[in-house]
């Protein structure tokens, strides 16, 4: 039975139940919405409000000081002043985590308190919008999370659990939880604005609307739409497209239902690593833009590279741009009650997403001095001439010296097609609070159901191209010396590399459920709480590939061009054998559970420690790999179904008028199985991190400053592929990460900075070269010359610093060329608001 059957099934079972539970229910009031502001000018510049509670993955909501846990919460007034251009921009706000956020608006990096970021996307931290998950498992290959969420007018707030009870309410979040929470119209009003980049191409419309229609019912609607080349230059409109969302809530005397949609269809580029010359010791690197090409501003997307063409997972003949970038279409319907039902108080959160899309990308294969090309790609001499561009024809003759830095390169075109990424997921919650002697004990239970489809097609076609920024690079046709042209259009292979890996179809479906439960006995100024979860999986599908071995093959000819001869490059051509499916037939089941202790020391002043173990399965990372037989689909060893992770934490948590501090300590045990981003390297490891975060805000009138500082020493306990490595600092891993925002504002203007940074790092597990630390300065001023009215200006990375998350090379390179990626140069985006 596939996803949608089920999950339509699921539906229209909890849907009835919320219809009829007010007829058996007591009085209970809709909980406090986090995030809810006023709407006018004027009032977002009064002072911050009292502290309000706090739902995300805990089993109640409640002060932030009676909760044995590290949380955060940013409103969304504040959110928009900081200048970030993406949802990994965001999240950078929040102490604790560590974002890679230099591939535009998705496949970002995301890891917390020091858990290893081997892989893309977000392994151990969760990312949720209205308390569920936008997608089961945050790290699919090539289609994270963060591709199918937008943050806009509609977001109320972002809570932030990190570790403790994270891990027993919610599935495959052990080390936290981000959760983007919605405006739901009980604040009357709406607004819409404005925004274009002042010295990049984004022209922008985000708007939304809520309030009454009656006295038990009421509605918040909005969205966004916008187009441009984007903050780096490519040579073709890389963003096109927008949102739409909606909710109406009914408000009972014994709870409320609320009704969701959305509408996403939204397109932006992926940026991959870029040419930068490096030179100097491997302990104090020196790394500066290559000629022509600026590592902040530039891209090696191109007009003049302008499509994929290969064979599709049909094995038919496709041409698709390459301005599709990361694609996502979401279509989703979501159901939430709250009700009293005899003295329990039952939540039910229900939502299927029909999702797909697609990510294209270019990437380097590798990067040559032009004059040694043709003997690195096994033809010994030749001549290159530009097969596309302005020069489309011309012979290159003298490579060395092409665009002033002499570099070409051999390029991997990748589209990975998401079919579907369907899922449905189901959280049915009830608690009750009982009076046990002198104290109050909360009873909660609950089943999270969750269906999880994934069915991409992986196609690569390999080019070469000329290395130069401004969106101009060009292909490159070789012609050996006996003449015979060893590309076609500048296409090398129909594959990867002439070679038939990596071409594979994933047609698989995880099936999650998880029972849980907690117990919270609350005795004067103490607070005791335990919660356990059981996560049974069950994954089953088919797989294809030639990587799957037992005689598959994965390389034929294909006459693309129609000319009844078949080319060098034709001759190349990867295909999906898919007559020979290989079957995926696991399970796997594990428990995670926490404990905790609060003691509120005083009014403002709470302290707190906490013990949890969580884990997070294994999504595809493991399959193509020797987890899971290619016989029967099943596997050897249950272990390799999950990673477990262990966290000990405590802290104190400071709140008096005009000042906060949270201080909490950690230390984190953590298995990952995974296959090394870059390299595809295979690995099993164990990692250790300890270290503190620190999170603060401060008011005095005009003038509030709010910061964040995460310390973090982690390391490489030992990898049982790579025995190497044991010791080593995880790569790209900070000893400190911070950021602070302060601010002056007034009725008439606010005006501040947001500053974020971290120390060096290394580049990669060996731990030889060093990538630089950074400060990034994000400056903004609002200025209300009327009431309604609002005029913006922000800019971000306003000195335009260069600020490396990733560099390929493990050593300073000897030619002094490698690649890396960088944060976007400075943007400035200017901005008018209306509200009313």
């Amino acid at each position: 039975m596939d996803i949608v059957l089920k999950s339509k099934q699921l539906l229209f079972t909890v849907a009835p139940l919320a219809l009829m539970l007010p007829g058996l229910a007591c009085a209970s009031p809709e909980p406090a919405k986090a995030g809810s502001v006023e709407k006018t000018p004027a009032a977002r510049t009064k002072t911050a409000p009292v502290e309000e509670a706090f739902t995300t993955g805990v089993a109640k909501g409640r002060d932030r000081l009676d909760s044995a846990t590290s949380t955060s919460a940013i409103k969304a007034s504040e959110i928009e002043k900081t200048g970030a251009r993406s949802l990994g921009d965001i999240l950078r706000n929040i102490p604790g985590i560590r974002t890679e956020s230099s591939t535009g608006d998705g496949n970002s990096n995301y890891t917390i308190r020091g858990l290893p970021l081997a892989a893309g996307g977000s392994k151990f931290m969760q990312i949720e919008e209205d308390g569920l998950p936008v997608l089961e498992f945050g790290d699919f290959f090539n289609v994270s999370s963060d591709i199918f969420i937008r943050a806009d007018f509609n977001l109320s707030a972002i809570e932030a659990i990190r570790g403790g009870s994270a891990s027993t309410f919610a599935s495959n979040s052990p080390g936290g939880v981000i959760n983007l929470i919605s405006k739901t119209g009980d604040v009357e009003g709406g607004s819409i604005q404005l925004s274009g980049g002042l010295d990049y191409d984004m022209k922008r419309l985000d708007f939304d609307y809520g309030g009454k229609i009656s006295d038990s019912l009421r509605f918040h609607f909005g969205g966004f739409y916008r187009s441009g080349e984007g903050p780096r230059h490519v040579g073709f409109n890389a963003f096109q497209g927008g949102q739409l969302k909606f909710n109406v809530t009914k408000t009972l005397d014994n709870g409320y239902i609320r009704l969701s949609g959305k509408y996403l269809d939204d397109r932006s580029p992926q940026y991959m690593p870029g040419p930068i010359a490096i030179s100097g010791t491997d302990d104090n690197p020196v790394y500066q833009n290559v000629a022509n090409f600026d590592i902040k501003k530039d891209s090696v997307l191109s007009r003049n590279v302008p499509s994929v063409v290969t064979l599709d997972g049909n094995n038919q003949p496709i041409h698709t741009p390459v301005s599709d970038g990361m694609h996502a279409v979401v279509k989703s319907v979501g159901l939430e009650t709250q009700f009293d039902v005899v003295g329990w108080s039952i939540t039910e959160k229900a939502r299927y997403s029909k999702i797909s899309g697609s990510v294209t990308r270019n990437l380097f294969a590798a990067m040559y001095q032009g004059n040694a090309l043709p003997a690195a790609l096994g033809a010994g001499t030749g001549t290159l001439s530009y097969a596309s561009g302005p020069n489309t024809g011309q012979i290159i003759t003298n490579p060395n010296a092409i665009n002033g830095n002499g570099l070409i390169g051999n390029m991997y075109l990748m589209r990975v097609n998401a079919n579907s990424l369907d899922n449905f997921t189901n959280d049915l919650r009830v608690n009750r609070a009982f009076k046990l002697g002198k104290g109050e004990l909360t009873v909660t239970g609950g089943v999270y159901k969750a269906l999880q489809k994934i069915d991409n097609h992986w196609l690569y076609t390999s080019i070469v191209q000329d290395v130069v920024g401004g969106g101009n690079a060009s292909l490159i046709n070789f012609t050996n010396s006996a003449g015979v042209a060893q590309t076609q259009n500048g296409v090398l292979s129909y594959s990867l590399g002439g070679a038939g890996t990596y071409r594979r179809t994933y047609d698989v479906q995880y099936d999650v459920t998880a029972p849980y439960g907690s117990l919270n006995y609350h005795l004067g100024k103490i607070a005791l709480g335990g919660s356990i979860r059981y996560d049974i999986g069950k994954v089953r599908g088919l797989l294809y590939g030639s990587d799957l071995g037992g005689g598959r093959t994965g390389i034929t000819s294909y006459d693309f061009d129609g000319n009844g001869m078949i080319s060098v490059p034709e001759a190349k051509t990867a295909f999906i054998p898919i007559t020979t499916p290989a079957p995926v037939h696991y399970g796997y089941h594990y428990v995670s559970y926490s404990v905790g202790v609060n003691y509120r020391v005083a009014e403002p002043l709470a302290v707190f420690a906490r013990y949890s173990r969580g884990a997070r399965a294994n999504a595809d990372k493991i399959l193509f790999a020797t987890s899971v037989s290619t016989l029967d689909g099943s596997m050897a060893n249950p272990a390799n179904g999950y990673d477990i992770v262990t966290q000990s934490e405590g802290g104190l948590k400071f709140r008096k008028a005009g000042f906060t501090f949270n201080a909490t300590g950690f230390l984190a045990n953590t298995q990952d199985t995974n296959l090394q981003a870059g390299t595809g390297t295979q690995t099993h490891r164990n990692y250790r991190a300890y270290g503190a975060e620190f999170e603060a805000g401060f008011r005095s009138g005009p003038f509030n400053i709010t910061g964040g500082l995460t310390y973090t020493h982690a390391e490489i306990v030992n990898d049982t592929l790579n025995a190497a490595v044991a010791g080593q600092i995880p790569r790209h891993q900070p000893t400190l990460i911070f950021e602070a925002t302060p601010q002056y504002e007034t009725r008439t203007f606010s005006i501040g900075a947001n500053v974020i940074g971290n120390t060096s790092s290394y580049s990669q597990d060996i731990n030889k070269l060093k990538m630089p630390g950074y400060t990034l300065v994000n400056p903004f001023i609002q200025y209300r010359p009327m009431d309604r009215i609002e005029l913006m200006l922000n800019a971000n990375n306003v000195f335009n610093s260069l600020a490396l998350f990733e560099v390929t090379q493990t050593t300073v390179p000897a030619n002094g060329v490698g690649q890396a990626r960088a944060a976007n140069g400075r943007t400035i985006l200017a901005s008018v608001r209306l509200d009313f």
